[in-house]
Protein backbone atom coordinates (compact mmCIF):
# COMPACT_ATOMS: atom_id res chain seq x y z
CA UNK A 1 0.00 0.00 0.00
CA UNK A 2 1.49 3.29 -1.15
CA UNK A 3 0.04 6.39 0.38
CA UNK A 4 0.35 9.41 -2.11
CA UNK A 5 -0.48 13.14 -1.90
CA UNK A 6 -1.40 13.52 -5.33
CA UNK A 7 -2.16 10.86 -8.61
CA UNK A 8 -1.73 11.87 -11.89
CA UNK A 9 -3.71 9.45 -14.99
CA UNK A 10 -2.37 9.74 -18.33
CA UNK A 11 -4.01 8.15 -21.00
CA UNK A 12 -1.22 8.00 -23.54
CA UNK A 13 0.77 4.84 -23.02
CA UNK A 14 0.29 2.96 -26.42
CA UNK A 15 -0.87 -0.56 -26.97
CA UNK A 16 1.84 -1.56 -28.46
CA UNK A 17 3.78 -0.96 -25.55
CA UNK A 18 3.40 -4.62 -24.31
CA UNK A 19 2.08 -3.05 -20.42
CA UNK A 20 -1.39 -3.45 -19.33
CA UNK A 21 -0.22 0.21 -17.71
CA UNK A 22 2.53 1.58 -15.95
CA UNK A 23 3.00 3.15 -12.02
CA UNK A 24 5.47 4.89 -10.82
CA UNK A 25 6.45 7.27 -8.00
CA UNK A 26 6.90 11.06 -9.05
CA UNK A 27 8.03 13.22 -5.82
CA UNK A 28 5.39 12.94 -3.45
CA UNK A 29 3.07 11.42 -5.61
CA UNK A 30 2.02 8.53 -7.89
CA UNK A 31 1.74 8.85 -11.86
CA UNK A 32 -0.26 5.90 -14.03
CA UNK A 33 0.07 5.28 -17.67
CA UNK A 34 -2.74 3.65 -18.80
CA UNK A 35 -4.29 3.34 -22.81
CA UNK A 36 -6.69 5.63 -24.04
CA UNK A 37 -9.34 2.95 -23.86
CA UNK A 38 -9.03 2.30 -20.26
CA UNK A 39 -8.60 6.57 -19.66
CA UNK A 40 -12.01 6.43 -21.08
CA UNK A 41 -13.34 3.79 -19.17
CA UNK A 42 -11.60 5.82 -15.85
CA UNK A 43 -13.07 9.19 -16.44
CA UNK A 44 -16.67 7.66 -16.76
CA UNK A 45 -16.51 5.48 -13.63
CA UNK A 46 -14.69 8.49 -11.83
CA UNK A 47 -18.13 10.35 -13.42
CA UNK A 48 -20.40 7.61 -11.69
CA UNK A 49 -18.53 7.87 -8.41
CA UNK A 50 -17.65 3.97 -8.65
CA UNK A 51 -14.55 2.39 -7.76
CA UNK A 52 -12.15 1.06 -10.16
CA UNK A 53 -9.00 -1.01 -10.68
CA UNK A 54 -6.09 -0.49 -12.93
CA UNK A 55 -3.60 -3.57 -12.90
CA UNK A 56 -0.12 -2.58 -13.99
CA UNK A 57 2.85 -4.57 -15.43
CA UNK A 58 3.36 -6.54 -18.92
CA UNK A 59 0.57 -7.58 -20.91
CA UNK A 60 2.61 -11.37 -20.89
CA UNK A 61 2.86 -11.41 -17.43
CA UNK A 62 1.42 -14.59 -15.41
CA UNK A 63 1.11 -12.57 -12.12
CA UNK A 64 0.05 -9.30 -12.17
CA UNK A 65 2.93 -7.04 -10.68
CA UNK A 66 0.86 -4.26 -8.86
CA UNK A 67 -3.21 -2.90 -8.97
CA UNK A 68 -4.21 0.26 -8.23
CA UNK A 69 -6.94 0.89 -6.84
CA UNK A 70 -9.61 3.55 -6.94
CA UNK A 71 -12.36 3.38 -4.18
CA UNK A 72 -14.64 5.44 -3.12
CA UNK A 73 -14.70 5.61 0.93
CA UNK A 74 -18.12 7.35 3.19
CA UNK A 75 -17.21 11.01 3.93
CA UNK A 76 -15.77 11.21 7.32
CA UNK A 77 -16.25 14.81 8.66
CA UNK A 78 -14.64 14.27 11.91
CA UNK A 79 -11.04 13.33 10.33
CA UNK A 80 -8.35 16.34 10.28
CA UNK A 81 -10.79 18.30 12.32
CA UNK A 82 -9.42 21.50 13.68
Amino acid sequence: VTGASFFVFSGALKSSSGYLAKSSIVEDGVMVQITAENMDSLRQALREMKDFTITCGKVDAEDPQEQVHIQWVEDDKNFSKG
